[in-house]
This record gives structure tokens, C-alpha cells and sequence, in this order.
């Protein structure tokens, strides 16, 4: 049986299907936490325009990161009345870094740091699986092709869309938990078919195919794909074949950052642009922007405040340092010191760090000044706040907000160049990335 919820919203009706489960978490039933919960999605369904909820299979979750303790009340008014997750329920980064208390500085905010222990504390008893990651999507068990979910931070609601095809949309503080212990979000947006049809086309044939073939290119084409999408569904035309999941994940995560890109499709290398006529759904884009040298350069010159001088940190793993990225450092640092000078710091999962160990990597990489951070991330973390000076990362999303969150100068390069830059105690360049030719300038 399927009964309705009328409201009225700016003078317009909007009627509600509600279904006999939606109804009895309504009713209280089940409890206050449930029916608040419910409450919140019906809402939002109203705010929406929907008239229907749809079941999700997990959910990503951002509510447990302490920013404040309204988030601490909420999560405890849940718990105390009965809360508990319908759906796998994966948590988001906290504030803190819950293996290494050791990393935080004296003149850490210690009430915000109590306040983030205890609501990441509370999340595990609301049944959450507390992975404290921003890339999930590193898990072994991902969401498939088509599969409606609910995610939260911002690149890996990308990820999820663009690279698996799982279907969500960006669902801020409060309304993710509320998904997760009803297991149904409002039927709105990237859920739907029609809401998923790429409108701007960026071709990238242009850009010479050596660098494509560069990280760094990614983390730079996202930040373009932010910048000039605003609210559309950016496609990609041109990527090489080769494109990896690190790389996306770059894309995802700049795109993300310097826009509202929730969703890309890249033709020929996502799952529901195996074409051009897939990407726009049979339609024609309603603008074409062909991606030039100068805008590649204006781009990655805009994530970088300095280009030289002494250095004071590395920040890598923004999202979350991936095993494959580890491989990829573990020849660049082996048999090498950080500069005594530098502090090198690497964003990971837990999981990701329990694989490194197994491979006999951590111990390297302790051996070599490199310190592992879990659990949160480097640029709103307690972990660097006592860094002053230059930073490098090779991170688009970390150059792009960490200058707003904290009192450093960025420097924006490649993993190799973060590498010799820390050794070194100085920011290193290597010439042949910053040659105008490399990047299809004059």
C-alpha cells in the first residue's frame, strides 16, 4: 500500500508517495531517531521537487567529522533514541588522527579535539563501518554500475558517480546519517536517468599526448573542469586508454574542489559513456570548450603561491594515498632522507596503511622521515598547524583549499618533484614538466 504526504511548498503542492515502511517511521514506530530521521528525508524530497524516495544499498558519511557541537548533539539525540544505520554505512574523515595522538601540536584546539573523539566515538555505536577515508572507493567491496547510494565528501561522491556509475548526490551534514538510518533518499537529481546527461564537452585532443600520460595533467584538467562547468555535467573527449583510477580520482577531486562537479563522463573510459551519443544521452553538448596550453598553464600556475625557496612540509594523499600511489613513491624515496628541515606527511585509510606494512613499505618510509597520518586529512587536521612556510603537495585539491584553512604558501608539483624538494630542503623542479612545450605551448 502506498499512501501520500501532501505539503505545500511556496503556494505549489508536492504530494509525497510514502510507502508503509516510510509511513511506520513516521508514525514513531520505530523510535525518535527514526522518525526524525524520516521526517528530514521527506523534507527533503519537498525541497526537491520529488514525489518519491528511493531505497539506497550504502552510504558515505561526512555528519562525523566534528565541526562544531551541534554535530555532537545530533549524533547523540540518535544514539539515545534508538538510532542505528539500515544500510553499510562508511564514515568520512574526522578531525583527528585517532592511531597518532602523537602528531598533534601543544597549541592544538583541545576542546575541538575531545569534541571530534567523542562524536567519531558515536558513529561506531550508531553501527557505522569507521574507516575514516575519503576515497571508499579504495575498499574492496564498491558500489556497482547503477546502484543508488548516498555519499557526502565531495570526490568520492565524484568517484562514485563518474568512475563506478553508482548513482548519489552530494548530501551535506545531517541529511547523509538521516539517509543512512532510513536506508531512502528523495528520488532527485544525479539518482535520476534523465539528471545524468553530460552538457559541456572539453576535448582535450589538443594537449600533447606525452602529457596525458602525466599525473599532474589530471589534477590540472580537473581544476579547469571546475572552473568552467560550474553546475553542468562536464565530458571529456581525448583521454588516453591508459587513464588509471589514481588519475580519476585527480580529476575527480579538483573538479570537485574548484566547482560543483559531482559527476564527469569521459568517452570511451567511464561506464555510461562507452560514446558520444551515451555521454549526452543522444543530445549535442551546449558548449564545447577546446582545453589550450594556456589554459593547462593558467591552471597549474593558479595552485602554486611559490616556486621556490626552503621548504617546511610535503603533504601528499589528497584524497587518500592509494596502495598503487604508494608503489609508485617507494622508488623515489627508497635508500633516502627527508631533509631534517621538511616535514613529510602522508594522508592514507588504515586499510591502505595495514597493506603498505604488509609489503614491508612503512618501515621504509619511517626509516626515510616520512610520517603516516590516518583518519583525517592534512589541510583542516590539528596535525599541521604548527607548519609555517612553504608546503608542496601534488595534490590539485590540496592546493586549492589548503590557502584558505591555513597559514602557509602552497607549491603545486609532481610526486617526484615533492620527493627531491624534501630531500633537498628546497623546492625542485623538474624542467622538462615546467617547459611551455611539454604543455602544447609555444
Amino acid at each position: 500500500m502506498i499512501v501520500h504526504f501532501l505539503t505545500d511548498i511556496g503556494g505549489d503542492f508536492i504530494m509525497v508517495n510514502l510507502s508503509e515502511y516510510d509511513r511506520r517511521l513516521l508514525s514513531g514506530d520505530e523510535g525518535k531517531a527514526k522518525q526524525l530521521a524520516m521526517q528530514v528525508m521527506v523534507r527533503a524530497a519537498e525541497v526537491s521537487g520529488v514525489d518519491r524516495l528511493v531505497d539506497v544499498s550504502m552510504a558515505h558519511v561526512n555528519s562525523c567529522f566534528y565541526s562544531g557541537q551541534v554535530g555532537v548533539d545530533f549524533a547523540e539525540f540518535l544514539l539515545k533514541e534508538g538510532g542505528t544505520v539500515a544500510v553499510p554505512t562508511l564514515t568520512n574523515v574526522g578531525l583527528i588522527d585517532l592511531l597518532h595522538p602523537d602528531l598533534r601540536p601543544e597549541k592544538s584546539n583541545q576542546e575541538a579535539v575531545q569534541g571530534a573523539r567523542k562524536l567519531m566515538a558515536i558513529y561506531e555505536k550508531l553501527g557505522c563501518e569507521v574507516v575514516w577515508t575519503c576515497a571508499p572507493y579504495q575498499l574492496k567491496e564498491r558500489p556497482r554500475l547503477g546502484d543508488q547510494i548516498v555519499g557526502s565528501e565531495s570526490n568520492a561522491v565524484s568517484f562514485y558517480n563518474s568512475v563506478l556509475g553508482a548513482r548519489t548526490n552530494k548530501y551535506g551534514d545531517f541529511l547523509d546519517i538521516c539517509a543512512a538510518v532510513t536506508g531512502r533518499a528523495p528520488y532527485a537529481g544525479l539518482h535520476r536517468d534523465e539528471c545524468r546527461r553530460g552538457e559541456v564537452l572539453f576535448r582535450v585532443e589538443g594537449v600533447p599526448a606525452k602529457l596525458r600520460e602525466e599525473d599532474i595533467f589530471y589534477h590540472v584538467l580537473g581544476i579547469i573542469l571546475g572552473r568552467e562547468s560550474g553546475t553542468s555535467i562536464p565530458v571529456i573527449e581525448g583521454l588516453p586508454q591508459s587513464v588509471n583510477e589514481d588519475q580519476l580520482k585527480a580529476v575527480s577531486a579538483a573538479g570537485a574542489a574548484s566547482g560543483s562537479v559531482s559527476l564527469f563522463h569521459a568517452i570511451g573510459i567511464t561506464p555510461e559513456a562507452a560514446s558520444y551519443d551515451d555521454a549526452f544521452q543522444g543530445g549535442e553538448p551546449v558548449r564545447v570548450v577546446d582545453v589550450t596550453a594556456e589554459m593547462l598553464t593558467t591552471a597549474r600556475d593558479m595552485l602554486s603561491h611559490a616556486n621556490s625557496g626552503a621548504l617546511a612540509a610535503v603533504c601528499l594523499g589528497t584524497p587518500h594515498f592509494s596502495l598503487t600511489e604508494f608503489a609508485k613513491l617507494m622508488p623515489l624515496i627508497r635508500g633516502r632522507k627527508v631533509n631534517s628541515k621538511v616535514n613529510f606527511f602522508i594522508s592514507t585509510s588504515r586499510f591502505i596503511l595495514a597493506d603498505v606494512e604488509k609489503q614491508g613499505w612503512l618501515s621504509e618510509l619511517e626509516d626515510a622521515g616520512v610520517r603516516m597520518v590516518v583518519d583525517t586529512c592534512t589541510y583542516f587536521t590539528p596535525v599541521v598547524n604548527g607548519v609555517e612556510g612553504r608546503v608542496m603537495t601534488n595534490s590539485g585539491k590540496w592546493a586549492y583549499y589548503a590557502p584558505g584553512m591555513l597559514d602557509v604558501s602552497v607549491v603545486f608539483g609532481s610526486m617526484e618533484e615533492c620527493v627531491e624538494s624534501a630531500v633537498q630542503g628546497t623546492v625542485w623542479r623538474d624542467e622538462r614538466l615546467w617547459d611551455s612545450e611539454f604543455w602544447g605551448g609555444e
